[in-house]
């Protein structure tokens, strides 16, 4: 596992990246009302990308289990979707949660963050999970600073959300991230034996994308046919925060807020 130690200018070039990230997010999180489709979050996002001068880190991704190509430049995952929906022309209801992953690519590096965001009032359980998820990046990012083992920070995200009645996704984990988007290490919410046999400690520029995805029900998951979808097994809600994130002498730095 070899992972990158960036410099202050690459830092800088990545954080340029996450603010465009930031940005997006924030302006579809204000469009995200009842009665919008996905397709048109979608659209909002190619505009604002090509606006400034970025590419889509997602559209045009390939995957082995699909026949075709990710579509999007978001991906777009209602209620027990967890990752990787497709925009399209379903419309947005009263009480549901729509998790919403964006990627761009400017001047060579990359940023990548995910929201999730409750449309009208949703049931006071779902709403529990979408704070509690949220809260549990929030760890991560007071957590991690230089001389951490991964393994405690992870330690400290899983227990929040089981302590909560919440389960941890274990299909799907963070990654390193820079010129490329998926870069090591691996970074799961959770510690496992496989994370202990490859724990790293967290040095000063490091950049990792921390998305913690967490479940109201079963932590087991599984893919739709269209080949990307993926959905949680038992169709309980699913919530999903990410943030890339810095790692500074002070502790985490979050690139991929808006401005």
């Amino acid at each position: 596992m070899a992972i990158a130690i960036r410099t202050d200018k690459e830092i800088d070039l990545i954080r340029d990246a996450g603010r465009i990230v930031g940005r997006i997010l924030k302006r579809l999180e204000k469009e995200s009302v009842v009665g919008v489709t996905t397709a048109h979050l979608a659209e909002i996002s190619d505009q604002m990308i090509e606006e400034a001068g970025a590419d889509p880190l997602f559209k045009g991704v390939k995957n082995p289990k699909a026949s075709f190509a990710f579509p999007a430049s978001i991906c777009a995952s209602i209620n027990e979707e967890l990752v990787h929906g497709i925009p399209g022309q379903r419309k947005l209801c009263f009480g549901d949660i729509l998790s919403i992953d964006c990627g761009v690519r400017l001047k060579g590096y990359c940023g990548d963050a995910a929201i999730t965001v409750m449309i009208g009032q949703v049931q006071p359980e779902i709403q529990k999970l979408v704070i509690t998820t949220r809260e549990v990046l929030d760890i991560a990012v007071t957590e991690c600073r230089p001389g951490r083992y991964w393994s405690e920070i992870a330690g400290k995200m899983q227990s929040h959300a089981e302590r909560t009645g919440f389960s941890v996704v274990r299909d799907y984990v963070g990654h390193g991230i820079g010129r490329k988007m998926h870069e090591d290490p691996k970074i799961p919410n959770f510690v496992s034996d496989e994370l202990l046999q490859n724990d790293f400690m967290l040095r000063k520029g490091m950049i990792l994308a921390v998305e913690p995805m967490v479940n109201m029900g079963t932590s087991r998951v599984k893919v739709l046919s269209d080949g990307w979808t993926v959905v949680t097994a038992d169709h309980k809600p699913s919530a999903h925060f990410e943030h890339t994130l810095a790692i500074t002498d002070c502790g985490a730095e979050v690139l991929t807020e808006s401005e």
